[in-house]
This record gives structure tokens, C-alpha cells and sequence, in this order.
């Protein structure tokens, strides 16, 4: 049993509720309870995010990237320097890095993660005799990290607009549909090994990594899980889809694709007003990234459309350069004051912006992973996040501020607790897996650095 002097129920602050775990689940919440013996108590309990979008792998590069070249620096150019740090990792350090990124995101608040895996094959792009030798690499990673776990297995054919043949960096990543559709079978009798909020999706990596038959073939073959795609991330993409398909990629995907609720569309960084207000409207999530859309370059997204056309939206890690809940909500709402010489932007009318921030991606992340979760409410997966009220920053603001200090003052080191469909995997900040997986980590990036 959890009891917190504070929770976040709905809307509301709410005193003194005590709530049970049953089978990973919230089984039972009573408010105006007083704690019991062997209760773990917490000062205030939020439903914690989760985290939509993670190419787990490239937490390895973080801080290897940030060197200007000769010429103009780019998307482009840091994809080129991930491929060729790619072909430096083996089945083994997948997984720990895997673990690493996995810890560190339930330390920082997010107790779920659709893991975008693109990485299937050996370097050069040879097959592994298991065709799912890296996804079950993954799952051993959350299997250790105890986060729940959402895979997404990526369909990469091509290597650019117009069916491009994929290059030399890209051949880890190819799959045919008929290659994939194996694959996929294969990564969901693996994930019988994790618990059973674990779940497997599927994910055309993008519309210049595909094409529209295979598309379509993929989608008539009506796997399982939600479907998320990168799309519109930059203008070069936007140009060259445009010239391919006579469309902006995220208009072709409106008037091609059966969008709904069970969709992501990672980025959506450059789209139009009206396809602002379309895409809103079929349901689907905007999975955003805003760290790493900075890191990258990549612009920032149009919020006050999305808001005014009540879309719904997550956030994500994706290139694990920084891995902070709080800083993706904080990222996202500075990158439209920065462009629209506004202050509190994201919010409808008046109100708590990093309340509507939170909560508003607590929600949308957990439908974008297919989840049950992103409220405390009976039946749902138990993904909680305790923080301390008595932090130097919250102690002095009332409750319906803390989520606004949370986000744009006290940072990480307000987080203590973190369960992910009930497991108690964070305590008083630390991961219970932090010092073997740190090992682990250690060794493999001595050798990293050899070598890059």
C-alpha cells in the first residue's frame, strides 16, 4: 500500500489517500485515509509520463556530436557520425546501453517507453541467425530496469525518398515487408519474458524509409499494437517527399494512411495550419521530442495550433542525449516562448501552464504506447511518481503551483519514487538496479572510447 499526503486524482489535489496494488495494478484508493503500519508514504503522488520515443542505443552518443565540422552542420551531418558509431556496437552492448537509458528514464520520472527499434542486423547489414536478436536485447534490458515497456519494431527499406537504395550505414536497419512481418512474430514470443503490461507495436520508420505499397501492405496485415511513424522532422524531408509523392508528408498521411487514436506521429515538426487542425482531429498523438528536436536543430513544433485543434501529445527522449522528463515539458513550452515572444503558452485560456504540460502528457503518452495508465484511477497499470513537497523549490508554493515548480524550477531532484505498473523501482532517487547496471556501463565505455 502507498500512502500520500497529497495526490493528483483527475484534476485535483486531493489529501490523504491511501492506494493498493494489485497484479501491477491500482486496485484500490481511498481519500481522507490515514497511513497503516508498513505503508510506504510519500509526500505527493502523480500518474508518471511516459516516455514516447527512445532510440535507446544513441544514449551512447551523448556528448560525441557536439563538435562543428567544416561547412555547415546539420540533421544530416549528426546522422552520418550515428551510423558510423552504430557499427562499433554488438548484440551485448545494445543491451547495456539499453539498461543504462532505461534506468535513467525511471529515475527522471517516466515509468513506461516505446522503444523505436530500428537496429536488427549485423553491421553490414547481414542477419543475426535470430531475426530478433536485438528487440530480445531490449526486452533483457527492461527485464533487469523493471520499466514498462512498449516495442516497436521499426519496417526501414529504403535508404531516402523515392525508394533510394539503403547506404552502406543503413543496412543494419533493412527489412523487406515480408523479412518484417517475421521479425515482429518472432519479438512477440520474446516478449512473453516481461510482465504483462509489456506490449509490442509496430513502426514504419518514416515515409522516406518506405513507400506506399509497403505501406499498405504492412497495414492489411493488421498486427497488433499502436503504430507510430516519424514524420515532417525537417524541411529537407518535407521537400523531398513533396517531389516524390506530389504531397507534404503529413498531408499525404492524412489522406492515405487510417490515422486515429492508435497513431503516433513522431516530430510533426513542419506542417502546414490545416494540417495542424486535420491531423488534431483524427486523434492521433503528436509524439514530441523537444530536447532533441533542439539538439538537432530540427525547429519547434507548432504548439498553439495543436492546442487550439485539441490534439492530443506525449513527449519523448528519442536521442537519449538528455534524458529528463521534466526538461522535455520545460523544452517544449520555452521553444514557443522563444519563437513567439510569448510567455505561458501552452495552456487553453488561463491557468497552470506546467499543470496542463503534465498532465496533458501523461495522458497522451500513455495512448500513444497503447497503455493503460496516465491517471491514478482503479483499473489502471499503477505508473506513479512520488515527488517531495518539501523540496527547497516546492515547500513554498501551494498545490496548485507544484506542478508549475516541478517543470520550470526544481527539476529532477524533487523526484523520490517511481513504480512502473507497480514495481517500486526508484527509491529515494536511486534506481534498485543502479550500481550493477553502472558496471556494466563502465566497461563498455572504455572501450567505446577506444575506438571512437
Amino acid at each position: 500500500m502507498i500512502f500520500a499526503e497529497q495526490a493528483l486524482l483527475g484534476q485535483d489535489w486531493v489529501s490523504d489517500v491511501r492506494l493498493g496494488i494489485t497484479n501491477g495494478r491500482i486496485s484500490s484508493l481511498e481519500t481522507g485515509a490515514s497511513a497503516q503500519p508498513g505503508d510506504t508514504r510519500v509526500k505527493a503522488l502523480l500518474p508518471a509520463l511516459s516516455n514516447l520515443h527512445s532510440h535507446s542505443f544513441q544514449r551512447a552518443m551523448a556528448g560525441l556530436t557536439e563538435r562543428r565540422a567544416a561547412g555547415r552542420d546539420s540533421f544530416w551531418t549528426w546522422r552520418d557520425l550515428m551510423y558510423r558509431f552504430m557499427d562499433h556496437l554488438a548484440p551485448d552492448d545494445i543491451e547495456t546501453i539499453a539498461a543504462l537509458a532505461f534506468m535513467e528514464m525511471q529515475e527522471a520520472g517516466f515509468a513506461a517507453v516505446g522503444e523505436f527499434h530500428y537496429v536488427h542486423h549485423q553491421p553490414g547489414g547481414q542477419a543475426y541467425d535470430n531475426i530478433a536478436e536485438l528487440s530480445e536485447r531490449i526486452f533483457a534490458a527492461a527485464a533487469l530496469t523493471g520499466i514498462g515497456l512498449t516495442h516497436l519494431p521499426v519496417l526501414y527499406s529504403y535508404g531516402g525518398a523515392g525508394m533510394q537504395p539503403l547506404a552502406q550505414g543503413q543496412r543494419r536497419f533493412g527489412n523487406d515487408v515480408e523479412r518484417f512481418a517475421d521479425l515482429v512474430s518472432k519479438a512477440q514470443t520474446g516478449l512473453t519474458v516481461l510482465p504483462h503490461d509489456a506490449a509490442l507495436g509496430i513502426a514504419p520508420h518514416s515515409l522516406r524509409a518506405t513507400c506506399p505499397d509497403d505501406l499498405r501492405a504492412l497495414l492489411a496485415m493488421n498486427l497488433p499494437g499502436p503504430r507510430h511513424i516519424h514524420i515532417a522532422e525537417q524541411p529537407k524531408e518535407v521537400a523531398d517527399v513533396r517531389a516524390w509523392l506530389g504531397a507534404r508528408p503529413v498531408e499525404w498521411a492524412l489522406d492515405n494512411l487510417p490515422l486515429g487514436p492508435d497513431w503516433c506521429l513522431i516530430h510533426a515538426t513542419h506542417m502546414t495550419p490545416d494540417e495542424t487542425a486535420r491531423l488534431a482531429a483524427t486523434g492521433a498523438v503528436a509524439g514530441l521530442c523537444p530536447v532533441t528536436e533542439a539538439n538537432l536543430g530540427d525547429g519547434p513544433f507548432n504548439g498553439p495550433g495543436w492546442l487550439a485543434a485539441a490534439g492530443a501529445f506525449g513527449v519523448g527522449s528519442d536521442s537519449n542525449v538528455r534524458i529528463s522528463m521534466v526538461e522535455e515539458l520545460r523544452t517544449l513550452e520555452y521553444s514557443q516562448r522563444l519563437r513567439d515572444m510569448e510567455r505561458n503558452v501552452l495552456v487553453a485560456g488561463e491557468g497552470s501552464v506546467g499543470h496542463h504540460l503534465y498532465t496533458a502528457a501523461a495522458k497522451g503518452g500513455a495512448q500513444a504506447l497503447g497503455r493503460q495508465a496516465g491517471e491514478i484511477a482503479l483499473g489502471l497499470w499503477a505508473d506513479l511518481l512520488a515527488i517531495d513537497t518539501d523540496h527547497p523549490t516546492l515547500c513554498p508554493l501551494p498545490p496548485d503551483r507544484w506542478l508549475d515548480g516541478l517543470t520550470f524550477a526544481a527539476g529532477q531532484s524533487a523526484l523520490t519514487d517511481l513504480w512502473s505498473a507497480g514495481r517500486h523501482q526508484v527509491q529515494q532517487g536511486r534506481h534498485r538496479q543502479r550500481d550493477g547496471i553502472l558496471v556494466r556501463w563502465r566497461g563498455l565505455a572504455q572501450r567505446l572510447r577506444a575506438v571512437m
